[in-house]
């Protein structure tokens, strides 16, 4: 497996970091990240053991595939500074909201190799969801070896870029959503009388557990909850105060505007 390195070191970063290490795909000495914080720096060395270094420069001259990990606001800038030394062998990786192919083209060139990506923090739990997007320039066995990086921590589909929006609605951003779900559940369940960690552990896996029986039954979603919803029982009435909520619709708004807002940021 090529080196890999990233610029910036923060949440997506980390997870992505840990998740590599967590799967033994490659050595964590075989991974670069860089930051302008020490304690930054101090965190992720200690908590993943890779090599850390304040020059982005250094990242991109020691490794093979290089993720640009920064905040959208300064991608152009970090990108200005290392592409001199982004040669036609490296992979670029991206993983932020709104930064397309054709701008990161614009900076370093329409010949480089680009990857762009969308993950999720469960990547840290390997249990990430990725979607990815590869340039033209990028050939078959470069697109495995970015593949094998997201797959060592959970799944991955490789999408149009015209997609990358409505990703970042149904995957990208809504972890958030699912944490505020489960410290709902498990509000609802200590205004019952549960100690909150118990709470919690009820809850988060009720939430997994659904979740893999939509993956690997194959029904859907509408039919396992049917299965739970006895007639006259407790299911069906929690149902009907969520739909008389609007539960499903506020959702659907929720996805819709974390998509306007990636379209938002992808047309400045």
């Amino acid at each position: 497996m090529k080196s890999i390195g990233f610029i910036g070191a923060g949440n997506m970063a980390s997870a992505i970091i840990g998740g590599i290490v967590k799967s033994n795909l490659i050595s964590s000495k075989k991974i670069i990240a860089s930051a302008l914080s020490d304690s930054t720096l101090e965190r992720v060395s200690k908590n993943f053991g890779i090599n850390t270094t304040k020059n982005s420069k250094d990242v991109v001259k020691n490794s093979d595939i290089v993720f640009i990990s920064v905040k959208p606001n300064v991608y152009d800038s970090v990108l200005e500074e290392v592409k001199e030394l982004i040669t036609d062998d490296k992979i670029i990786v991206t993983i932020a909201a709104g930064k397309t192919i054709k701008s990161v083209e614009n900076v370093i060139g329409c010949d480089k190799k680009i990857v762009r990506t969308m993950p999720n923090t469960p990547a840290l739990v390997n249990e990430g969801m990725t979607a990815i997007c590869p340039n033209k320039n990028i050939n078959d066995e470069e697109l495995n070896e970015v593949i094998s990086i997201f797959n060592s921590f959970g799944k991955y589909e490789i999408v149009k870029e015209g997609l990358i929006d409505a990703v970042i609605g149904v995957s990208g951003s809504s972890p958030a959503y699912v944490f505020m779900f489960i410290e709902a559940l498990a509000d609802g369940a200590v205004k019952a009388g549960m100690p909150r960690t118990q709470a919690y552990k009820f809850a988060s896996q009720s939430v997994m557990g659904s979740a893999k029986m939509v993956l690997e039954s194959e029904k859907h979603p509408g039919e396992l909850k049917d299965m739970v919803c006895s007639p006259g029982g407790t299911t069906i009435e929690a149902v009907a105060v969520l739909e008389e909520n609007n539960m499903r619709a506020s959702i659907i708004k929720a996805v819709t505007a974390a998509v306007d807002k990636s379209k938002e940021m992808s047309n400045k």
